[in-house]
């Protein structure tokens, strides 16, 4: 099997977001719509996970204002004017790819996106109970007074600073 790697989604990727989603996040449903239209708006930050032929998991940001994020299974329509973060939108993989790194390596290329996009700061709302895993990469949780309702009673919103 190929070592896996992160690489820049394409529209023809979308069936697979859209399976690896409803696996990794069955309580957390997205008409698919949504990554198309983020894949769309900001294809910088859309990246897939591959060995090989198979397509393994999905990483979407896009730019955002912190303490603002968009609702879960929601159109933007436009990038927000005044953006001040790259706001992850999801990053999902499947059971089988855990414990390669992956989601270490795609922070790491997340910061670098935003780096290069001039943000100074990466947000995200941790579901799933994934804030552990997000807090040992940097991410610290912050009150925001904003209703995460969309995303589930354990949502917790995260800053990282680079």
């Amino acid at each position: 099997m190929a070592t896996p790697a992160w690489r820049p989604m394409r529209a023809g990727d979308l069936l697979d977001v859209d399976r690896i989603g409803a696996i990794v996040h069955p309580g957390h449903p997205e008409r698919e719509a949504v990554p198309a239209e983020r894949l769309r708006l900001f294809p910088a930050g859309c990246l897939i996970a591959q060995p090989g032929d198979t397509v393994i998991g999905y990483a979407i940001a896009h730019p955002g204002i912190v303490g603002r994020p968009p609702a879960l299974d929601t159109l933007l329509g436009t990038l927000p004017d005044g953006a001040d973060c790259l706001y992850i939108h999801d990053v999902a993989l499947l059971p089988d790819a855990r414990g390669q790194q992956l989601g270490a390596a795609v922070v790491g290329i997340l910061a670098a996106i935003a780096n290069d996009n001039g943000f100074a700061r990466l947000a995200l709302t941790a579901v799933n109970k994934s804030a552990d895993f997000w807090s040992r990469r940097g991410f610290a949780a912050t009150s925001i007074g904003k209703s995460l309702a969309s995303y589930g009673d354990d949502a917790i919103y995260m800053v990282r600073k680079m």
